[in-house]
């Protein structure tokens, strides 16, 4: 006699909700491989968008500005760049490595359409700032609502 068991599908989907949580976590883990000090690094960005214009905020501490490129092509803007690790002196012995070094590349759609020719990128404490106006179309028309 074959005995039946209840399927609880709930308790499955909870099974794979979890795995599918630990794929994404291990996926973006930033932390150093161990023993070498070399790890993915990529800066954490701010946007945010005033009347007029769209702003884009990037924490690029210890990279000269020099080492930045940003490009804006179909409405996608890409900043690219590379943090350097520093030179290492000869008879230095490290006990531990947690700052982070490499190359990245940025790139993300922006909502709405920006004016090319005066995109303008400032530099200042490590926050690379770059301002992109919108056209006249991409702007929000406010519409008055009469009252009657």
């Amino acid at each position: 006699m074959t005995e039946l068991t209840l399927w609880k599908p709930f308790r499955e989907l909870e099974r794979i909700r979890k795995e599918m949580d630990n794929i994404w976590d291990t996926f973006f883990d930033r932390k150093p491989l161990s023993g070498y000090g070399v790890s993915e690094w990529i800066p954490s960005l701010d946007v945010s968008e005033t009347k007029n214009s769209y702003i884009v905020k990037a924490e690029v501490p210890g990279i000269d500005p020099k080492d930045v490129e940003i490009s804006l092509s179909d409405n996608v803007l890409t900043i690219k760049g590379e943090k350097k690790q520093e030179k290492e002196e000869e008879n230095e012995n490290y006990h531990v490595i947690e700052r982070s070094y490499g190359g990245f590349t940025r790139s993300f759609r922006l909502p709405g359409q920006v004016q090319n020719d005066k995109v303008k990128a400032t530099y200042k404490n490590g926050i690379l700032k770059i301002t992109l106006p919108k056209t006249e179309e991409t702007k929000k028309k406010e519409i008055k609502i009469a009252v009657e």
